[in-house]
């Protein structure tokens, strides 16, 4: 910020001579100050009407020319980002600031604070109106004879020079601020004399308390800290109210100087001896001495305060997401759609701007109780890395009926510092979880989760959980409907996807097809239908592809090789579990601007995705895929129980694996990804157990918090059979022994020989 001037040392307590032409450059600039003093000396006989009666010279009519209007405006503040705790109480995440500022009120600074400021930098505050005239006489002598510079501004003028260096720094460029910067603090007449006529029309507007609240609150204290309420939290650990006339001092002491006096470098040495904060105590002790001289302080007090030793505790202030430990993710995700909100700007550079600048409060929609369950139970059974494997696991959960985001976590640490990154593939600033414009990754292929998508066009078409296709699998599929372009032959494409268990494929019903979860199943299915319908029913329920490009809608993609983010997929399991109505995710409750008002807010959108009666049959089968097909492991390992229904997925030779279903309150998908490279998660184990199946010990834990917390509905006309029920029934289709391992992509690479274009890898 803005050095307010100095004692007039060169550092070594010694005046230097001046030379003759520096005397006489002092001479003429003391002439020119002055001038002004001439103005001035009718400006502080009435401070209330300033310049009014003044007679009409060439001076006066110059200074009546200059601007002498300037607002006392909200300061930049840091904005807080808040989750809720597991009584309901907010808690903090991050803080994001480029000045770290807490702007307080005048009961919230402590009497030893402005004594101070009052005694150290204006003692005459109270009585000049605006500019003192005794202290700009002093400063002018000063620099013509003695030449050290000497400011002899007031509190007022340098609370107006301190304003205009904050609205050079709420410029858009790094160029307009320096140029502005510089107009602002160039040490010239024409730029004192401004200086003197805003302050002065301050003074007409404003009374002295504000004058000097706002002064205390907008001063530089060195570093990124700005004003009091900060200084004292950083340097002390305090608050304004509470200081001691020794660290009050201390701290009004590095206003005048906040490169120099600042508490927060190592003790500077002199001829090899530490000094201390000698610098800091030299200042402090003036100022001590000014406020004993004014009646500030008693004798006891300048003497208890002047034997106490300089002694910062510098409390580090957090900043940026990188300080919300396992919440990272989610804290960055909260910064991208702050991002793209108009409300905050007219483009993101402007945006993140004024989020860093506004102090504003953003509660968000995170649910530490279920936030905590999911961050324990990824580290329990995800590694951060592996020997050979760059693995990711990722769980989102979104609550049902709103789309607020209750969870979010992955398995790395958050950085979005290169070099921390290049120590190891622990440390990521790529969200999994998100689409690639909102931090996230480019995706990942959903595998058998992307059935539901095939089953809801299905049922939605008019076609029933009973109608059998011939699911055998061949290499010559025929031709495929596609309404929007045009039929899809894929006689001679050399396509010949399998089963997860090698099944021969005899005529399942859509029902068999979704609790075995059959490849061949689903794609005679998507024979029945329009290509184009399966894309556009995924859509409908939220789902896109994290790159931004459009959904593949080839027939591979029925089996899912289209690359998404899990959080869209937790919104579409939602959107299921809600009547068929998908809410679109939101991660903001609500915000509160730095003056106390709520602020506007994205908000969910929700649309109808199927028919009400699509929606139970869809529920009835995908409760069976948890009753007694790939999910059960999910479904038994979920205490307490309520009903809930649910899909699984293997990407091709096992590189991803998934977990995703739903109450009817809360939707979580769970899954195991590879980032980069190639690995078989069925010949792979981690510390608890096979990772092909780490999905399978995730989800409940998760889902065990969440219906504990929330609880869980019947899905009307659906009657979800619980589990001990289910383990004594027979079922109906054969299923893998091996519950664990799911029928999903077989052997042949789906994605490799998929006739659609090429798809990029999901990750990014």
């Amino acid at each position: 910020m803005v050095s307010n001037g100095t004692n007039g040392m060169n550092g070594t307590g010694v005046t230097p001579p001046r030379s003759f032409g520096g005397v006489v450059g002092g001479l003429i600039g003391l002439a020119a100050t002055s001038a002004i003093a001439g103005l001035l000396v009718t400006v502080s006989l009435t401070p209330v009407v300033a310049l009014t009666g003044v007679a009409a010279t060439s001076t006066i009519n110059v200074f009546e020319t200059l601007p002498n209007y300037l607002e006392i405006e909200p300061l930049a503040q840091r904005s807080n980002i808040y989750a809720t705790g597991p009584d309901g109480t907010p808690i903090l995440l991050a803080t994001l600031y480029d000045q770290n500022r807490v702007e307080v009120g005048w009961d919230d600074i402590g009497q030893n604070v402005k004594d101070a400021a009052i005694a150290g930098e204006d003692p005459r505050f109270y009585d000049h109106g605006g500019v003192d005239l005794q202290g700009t006489m002093r400063g002018a002598l000063t620099t013509a004879f003695r030449g050290s510079v000497q400011g002899g501004s007031s509190i007022t003028q340098q609370y107006v020079k301190n304003v205009l260096v904050q609205k050079c720094e709420m410029l858009p460029t790094e160029e307009e601020i320096s140029d502005c910067y510089a107009a602002a603090t160039v040490t010239t007449a024409s730029r004192k004399l401004k200086e003197m006529r805003l302050a002065i029309g301050v003074e007409k507007k404003y009374a002295k308390n504000d004058i000097l609240r706002q002064y205390l609150n907008i001063a530089g204290f060195g570093g990124r800290v700005y004003g009091i309420e900060a200084a004292a939290a950083y340097y002390y650990g305090s608050t304004a109210a509470d200081l001691t006339v020794a660290q009050a001092a201390s701290l009004v002491a590095i206003v005048n100087n906040p490169g120099k006096f600042r508490l927060d470098r190592p003790a500077s040495e002199t001829n090899g001896v530490a000094n201390g904060y000698l610098d800091n105590r030299q200042r402090r002790d003036y100022i001590l001495g000014e406020m004993l001289r004014y009646g500030k302080i008693t004798q006891v007090e300048f003497d208890e305060a002047m034997a106490a030793p300089i002694e910062p505790t510098i409390h580090e202030p957090s900043t940026g997401c990188q300080t919300a430990g396992a919440n990272a993710y989610f804290c960055d995700y909260v910064i991208h759609v702050l991002a793209n909100d108009p409300v905050f700007g007219d483009d993101e550079d402007a945006r993140i701007k004024n989020i860093r600048r506004g102090g504003f409060d953003v509660y968000t929609t995170l649910d530490l109780d279920l936030q905590n369950a999911a961050v324990a139970t990824m580290n329990e059974n995800v590694p951060k890395t592996r020997a050979g494997w760059d693995v990711g696991g990722v769980i989102s959960s979104v609550e049902v009926g709103t789309g607020r985001v209750l969870a979010m976590t992955q398995n790395k640490d958050y950085s979005q510092d290169p070099e921390v990154q290049a120590t190891g593939s622990n440390w990521s600033s790529v969200n999994y979880n998100t689409d690639f414009v909102a931090g996230g990754s480019r995706g990942f292929q959903p595998g058998s989760t992307y059935k539901v998508f095939t089953l809801a066009d299905w049922l939605n078409t008019g076609h029933s959980l009973d109608e059998r296709v011939d699911s055998a699998p061949r290499s010559q599929w025929g031709t495929f409907n596609d309404s929007c372009f045009g039929p899809q032959n894929y006689d001679s494409e050399g396509w010949s996807p399998k089963n997860d268990a090698n099944e021969s494929g005899r005529n399942y019903s859509a029902l068999e097809a979704t609790i075995g979860s059959i490849n061949t199943g689903f794609i005679a299915m998507a024979k029945r239908l329009d290509l184009c319908g399966i894309r556009k029913m995924a859509e409908a329920f939220g789902v896109h592809r994290a790159d931004g490009e459009p959904l593949s809608q080839s027939a591979a993609s029925v089996i899912g090789t289209n690359e998404i983010a899990p959080l869209s997929m937790a919104v579409a399991f939602a959107g299921i579990a809600n009547n068929g109505t998908t809410c679109s995710s939101i991660v903001i409750d609500r915000m509160i601007g730095a003056d106390g008002t709520e602020v506007p807010i994205p908000v969910s959108r929700c649309e109808d995705s199927v028919l009400p009666e699509t929606q139970r049959q869809i529920v009835a089968a995908l409760s069976q895929v948890m009753s007694r097909g790939t999910a059960v492991q999910s479904n038994t390992g979920t205490v307490p129980w309520v009903p809930m229904f649910g899909k699984t997925g293997t990407t091709d030779n096992a590189k991803d694996t998934w977990m995703s279903g739903a109450s009817s309150k809360v939707a979580t998908v769970v899954g195991v990804v590879t980032v980069t490279g190639n690995a078989n998660q069925r010949a792979i184990n981690f510390e608890s157990g096979p990772a092909a199946t780490a999905r399978h010990r995730m989800w409940p834990a998760v889902m065990s918090v969440a219906n504990a917390k929330y609880g869980g509905d019947p899905f009307p006309g659906v009657f979800v059979t619980p589990p001990a029920v289910a383990e004594e029934e027979d079922a109906d289709v054969d299923v893998d022994e091996d519950v664990d391992a799911d029928q999903d992509l077989g052997g042949d690479d789906t994605e490799q020989n998929d006739p659609a274009p090429d798809v990029p890898e999901g990750t990014d």
